[in-house]
């Protein structure tokens, strides 16, 4: 199905678009190193080859990028697990929002995970900040992803707000096609996940009713992602040093793409997807409330609730809040071999980042990097109702 024009700069590629776009991709340098530096072994001319026998978005995902994915898995996790993918019904399209660990594979794991269940994939939400190069840009829009606005002057930001309502909204009831969004605009770079509200109110723009009404019309769905290790930790960790000496700093595009190539390349031991439930019923309780200011507050408890009740906690999550809060409280949760195996990995990825060495400045970083670890613990016991 076909859009409104007024999507054409933010959609996916049509399938008819799919084979000249791609002719172009494959012969794009920048693009061939890229796939060589993934995958090492890889016989281009043939992958080409491949890749131009195609001629839509769904074999594209179904028989190359699914391929990549479990080859992917297998060399950099330990395992990929799932629960309650039954919630979902495969009649329905849904929202589904997300913590954001991963710039590049929050999203494609979670599509990974749909096809060997059998659903169809989400269309993917991401930044134009990580649209570096055009062969970028070309190769998510081929890959079901959709454009999120980011550089948009002050005057701009309501009207790129309406249009992405707008195709989310389109996408869901009209096209039949679930989405991914993070819950907030970039990663959280201590693990205190928190969904944003100007997003619950951008998703709330497009719609015929009121906020409750236009949220319920796209089945959002609070996913839980936990990864054992994130490769990016360090890198995390640093631009927190950088931020500290100097308030005013910000990444270059270089930095984000030395954080896609480590986070996708990077050992991340045990990762795990949690589903829980569409939220609609818990809207339904919110509709006696006037005030949108409180409205909004209880979406994002509500959301935030979903997501931190269904971490997966590792025995590093343990140790890590044991070590930052110099207790043993949870000792009988991890093994004198799983605390020494987090402390090496803790010291490893310190010793990755320039100036650690220096007792002030190594403080602070291992003190970054075990919040990252231990808040996913604290918001889970707050979740679920216990002492944080």
């Amino acid at each position: 199905m076909e859009c409104p024009k007024e999507f054409d700069d933010i959609r996916p590629f049509y399938d008819r678009e799919f084979h000249d776009k791609m002719k172009v991709l494959v012969k794009e340098p920048k693009f061939e190193h890229a796939v060589r530096y993934v995958l090492r072994d890889v016989n281009y001319d043939v992958l080409c080859q491949q890749l131009l026998s195609l001629d839509n978005k769904k074999d594209f995902q179904l028989l190359v990028m699914r391929a990549f994915l479990e080859v992917l898995t297998k060399k950099t996790t330990k395992s990929l697990s799932e629960k309650n993918f039954d919630l979902l019904e495969k009649t329905k399209n849904y929202t589904y929002m997300s913590n954001h660990r991963d710039i590049i594979l929050d999203a494609s794991l979670l599509n990974l995970l749909l096809i060997r269940h059998g659903f169809n994939t989400s269309e993917i939400a991401i930044g134009n900040n990580l649209l570096i190069f055009d062969w970028i840009s070309d190769l998510v829009r081929l890959n079901k992803s959709f454009i999120v606005k980011r550089d948009v002057g002050v005057r701009q930001m309501l009207e790129a707000a309406r249009q992405l309502s707008g195709y989310i909204h389109f996408a869901i009831t009209q096209k039949k096609e679930s989405v991914w969004i993070a819950q907030r605009e970039g990663r959280s770079k201590d693990s205190d996940d928190r969904t944003q509200e100007s997003l619950i109110k951008m998703l709330g723009l497009a719609g015929n009713g009121n906020l409750i009404d236009n949220l319920k019309e796209i089945n959002l769905v609070p996913v839980s992602i936990s990864y054992e290790y994130d490769p990016c930790d360090y890198l995390k960790a640093q631009e927190f040093l950088l931020k500290r000496d100097n308030p005013d700093f910000k990444k270059s595009q270089e930095d984000d793409l030395h954080s896609m190539e480590i986070g996708l390349l990077g050992y991340k031991g045990r990762v795990h997807f949690e589903i829980s439930p569409c939220i609609n019923d818990e809207l339904d309780k919110l509709s006696h409330l006037e005030e949108k200011s409180e409205i909004l507050a209880r979406i994002l408890k509500i959301i935030d609730k979903g997501i931190h009740s269904g971490y997966k906690i590792y025995p590093g999550n343990y140790v890590a809040y044991d070590m930052l809060n110099g207790t043993n409280r949870f000792a009988d949760r991890y093994t004198r071999k799983e605390s020494l195996t987090f402390t090496n990995y803790l010291h490893s990825q310190l010793a990755k980042i320039p100036d650690s060495d220096d007792e002030k400045n190594r403080e602070f970083l291992e003190r970054c990097i075990l919040l990252m670890y231990a808040n996913p613990l604290k918001n889970k016991l707050v979740a679920t109702g216990q002492e944080a």
